[in-house]
């Protein structure tokens, strides 16, 4: 027997269908982020500590009140539990923001939120780095708790939004 430590699963499942309604199908956007369903596969690796980035550099939604269009670059970090997101669906979820009116921290710390809601993770954060609009970019951050220590965890990679100058 080895000393050297053994992969969780040597021979992780195929991907199939497993109850996955939007993978490898033509479905069509959500009508709100409401009605979008975020659909979540089982982690291979629960025991492993890793983190999961997920970047949307043209995220869309609409002032609430003016209805103009906003747009952001957004950055999902998160360090898995039982479950992963299933990346057509939170393509989906959130492409139906594009026609939904909301401020920029409500959609930023909406998204966070119901990502813990559905996957449970030991950790996430979400950074929305949001366009100017009026002159001011406003940039949203959120986390649910302090990150595991043992996990490298790399910069956003966004750089502030610093105009002409």
């Amino acid at each position: 027997m080895s000393d050297r430590p053994q992969p969780e699963n040597p021979h992780p499942p195929r991907a199939g269908s497993d109850g996955l309604t939007q993978l490898g199908r033509n479905v069509g956007l959500p009508t709100s982020p409401q009605a979008a369903h975020l659909e979540r596969v089982p982690n291979t690796y629960p025991r492993t500590r890793y983190v999961v980035r997920f970047a949307a550099p043209e995220f869309t939604s609409l002032c609430p009140i003016t209805g103009q269009p906003d747009f952001a670059h957004l950055v999902i970090d998160y360090v898995p539990d039982q479950w992963l997101v299933e990346s057509k669906s939170l393509k989906l979820y959130l492409g139906s923001f594009r026609n939904h009116g909301a401020f920029h921290e409500d959609c930023t710390v909406g998204i966070g939120l119901r990502l813990v809601a559905e996957l449970a993770p030991h950790w996430l954060r979400i950074g929305g780095y949001w366009y100017p609009r009026g002159g001011m970019p406003i940039d949203v951050f959120w986390q649910s708790g302090t990150p595991p220590g043992e996990i490298w965890l790399p910069d956003p990679g966004v750089p502030s939004y610093r105009g002409r100058g």
